[in-house]
């Protein structure tokens, strides 16, 4: 099974990540070929963002989240959520459902439009398969 992560910056999402998670995991129910796990990056939240990230971690074991102790910048947390990943796949999403979770069945199936690029040095990961059982296209 080809594992996924979902990467999510957060800065001051106290009133929206649990929805995001709400409507991600609308779309993740219907996809079971994968093995999807949340990456929540709170980048030095000012709210209470990263208790909300807390609660969808203790009610999800596949919700992971890091915390900086200031704001570092989008940039920053999705480095962080990158170098954390040990997924065959990632992809980077805002918790202010800017980037629409319907899309994922879509992206999921573009993996398979093109071979998977290999960095130098870097071991090769098995490719993904996409199969039409697994999307909600």
């Amino acid at each position: 099974m080809t594992s996924v992560d979902i990467i999510v910056p957060c800065y001051n999402e106290e009133e929206g990540l649990a929805l995001f998670y709400q409507e991600t995991q609308k779309i993740l129910d219907g996809m079971t070929c994968y093995a999807f796990t949340y990456i929540l990056v709170d980048d030095g939240s000012s709210d209470k963002t990263l208790t909300v990230m807390k609660q969808l971690a203790a009610a999800d074991s596949h919700v992971k989240y890091l915390s900086f102790s200031r704001n570092f910048g989008k940039e920053a947390a999705m480095y962080a959520g990158l170098s954390a990943s040990r997924s065959d796949l990632v992809i980077i999403m805002d918790a202010d459902l800017q980037h629409p979770p319907a899309m994922i069945p879509e992206m999921m199936k573009a993996t398979t439009a093109v071979p998977p690029a290999e960095a130098p040095g870097k071991a090769k990961r098995p490719s993904a398969a996409f199969s039409p059982g697994c999307s909600t296209i």
